[in-house]
């Protein structure tokens, strides 16, 4: 059995792996996984999997990656880039191996090209929370909407301009007050999304688009990114494990058995 741990913003996402590649999946709060499971030890992050994991699981290897590394190790196991664990496990969930890569987390957002299944190229922004599931949470709050029905909405936008989240906010009440319809609403804000990760989109093209992390689930952002850059969009059919399948990945090649 081989274990993948994501420790993202705002859930920590692990997978099991076994011989035969038959996967589970375990999701926590971030901050709740820390309080209640974690422990610092010689500045890592110990934590007893066997208490969060069906009885008798003993991974023989565990990988982690994600968010939470850059600032705390997970003990006794071995740590990869984001970028890396995420185009394995797009690479697993699909079975394609030439593609743009898109992972929006919660506070990130990560484009990578691969060819040949291996990573040649990837630019990253987490240095403003905008094009993320935060981000979309926040707006949806303030249309008093849910997540789910924030994505359906992708026809006629109203135009959001500005490139920050708090500020958006703002500017997403101004057009409430101006008196449009939720649905051009929301679709402005799914929008604004497509609008902020284009740049980087266009630099690492391809014609296949895997889309993983949390905001992969909106449906409405995956139609305006194949309507406007004319590709087909692939979803994993777990997108937001995608990090921790391709930690297990990793684990399973780096296996000594």
């Amino acid at each position: 059995m081989y274990c993948g741990v994501d420790l993202g913003s705002r859930n920590v996402k692990i997978a099991l792996m076994d011989s035969r590649g038959e996967l589970k999946f375990f999701k926590f709060d971030t901050i709740t996984f820390y309080r209640e499971h974690g422990r610092l030890e010689d500045g890592q992050l110990a934590v007893d999997l066997s208490a969060l994991l069906p009885p008798s699981t003993r991974p023989r290897v565990v990988v982690s990656t994600g968010y939470g590394r850059q600032t705390v190790a997970l003990k006794g196991a071995r740590t990869i880039p984001e970028i890396k664990a995420h185009v394995l496990g797009a690479v697993h969930f699909t079975g394609l191996s030439d593609f743009t890569l898109l992972d929006l987390g919660g506070q990130d957002s990560k484009v990578a090209l691969v060819r040949g299944g291996r990573l040649v190229d990837f630019q990253t922004n987490d240095k403003c929370a905008a094009s993320t599931g935060r981000y979309l949470e926040n707006m949806a709050a303030v249309l008093n909407i849910t997540l789910d029905e924030l994505s359906r909405y992708y026809e006629n936008p109203v135009d959001l301009s500005s490139t920050c989240a708090i500020f958006g906010e703002t500017e997403l009440i101004g057009k409430v007050v101006e008196g449009h319809p939720i649905s051009s609403l929301a679709a402005g804000v799914n929008y604004t999304i497509f609008k902020r990760i284009r740049p980087m989109l266009q630099r690492l093209f391809s014609e296949i688009l895997v889309f993983t992390g949390g905001v992969a689930r909106n449906t409405a952002l995956r139609k305006i990114l194949a309507r406007e850059l004319g590709v087909q969009v692939v979803v994993p059919e777990h997108p937001q494990y995608t990090g921790a399948v391709g930690c297990c990945v990793e684990a399973r090649l780096r296996s000594p058995d």
